[in-house]
């Protein structure tokens, strides 16, 4: 049998699963996502990402290989396909969605590393912004006014950035960290990494960027 000129391979069912639950994700957020996929070259590894309506991107990586190398495609269909992946590995993705896709995607190098923030403390943050979310928010979701507060202030030398309630709400939202302060432990971290153009969050299961002067660059 030929092998596909398009799909998604994954190296097993583990992967299958955490690319399951970045979907099921993503689908809670928008019912009509587009995930980008982009294999990172000699490393075994694919990068999804999808845009979560905060105008903040999300990208969780797993083990596997793509053909082509970058492709679109709807979460939908890959939600559908994954439970039915063969002992290959290989994922359908369904019809061709790149065109769906307008933006550009975070480099994959030239992040500073700025400093470690404890998990425990973007908890808080979130628990206090939905709070006010739920005193202030509309039908339409929080206020922009509350999604655009810098809640957190990083510095290293002489770099510094804000990271705004839009990041801290991606990351819980996308399911990138633990829900409860219980399924902590005291010295899980969240890392903080600034490119000229973007600021990089790293949680436990996946990382949020948010470009740095014009977002809507970046969103389909």
């Amino acid at each position: 049998m030929s092998t596909p000129e398009r799909g998604l391979w994954l190296d097993n069912a583990a992967h299958r699963d955490d690319l399951a639950t970045f979907i099921d994700r993503a689908l809670r957020l928008d019912d009509a996502a587009v995930i980008r996929f982009r294999e990172r070259p000699g490393t075994g590894q694919v990068v999804a990402w999808v845009a979560t309506g905060f105008d903040v991107l999300a990208s969780r990586v797993v083990a596997g290989r793509l053909r082509p190398a970058d492709l679109s495609a709807g979460a939908d269909a890959i939600a559908r396909a994954l439970p039915a992946m063969d002992e290959s590995g290989y994922v359908e993705p369904g019809f061709a969605m790149d065109s769906a896709w307008r933006g550009v995607l975070p480099p994959e190098t030239g992040f500073t590393h700025l400093d470690d923030v404890p998990a425990w403390a973007i908890l808080e943050l979130v628990e206090r912004g939905t709070t006010l979310a739920k005193e202030h928010g509309s039908a339409h979701g929080p206020p922009a006014s509350l999604l655009d507060q810098e809640v957190l202030a990083v510095s290293s030398g002489e770099a510094n950035v804000g990271i705004p309630m839009r990041c801290v709400f991606a990351l819980t939202a996308m399911g990138f960290l633990p829900q409860t302060a219980d399924a902590l432990s005291s010295e899980e971290i969240v890392r903080v990494r600034m490119h000229p153009a973007w600021l990089r969050v790293d949680a436990r299961f996946g990382t949020v960027y948010r470009r740095l002067g014009d977002p809507a660059l970046v969103l389909r």
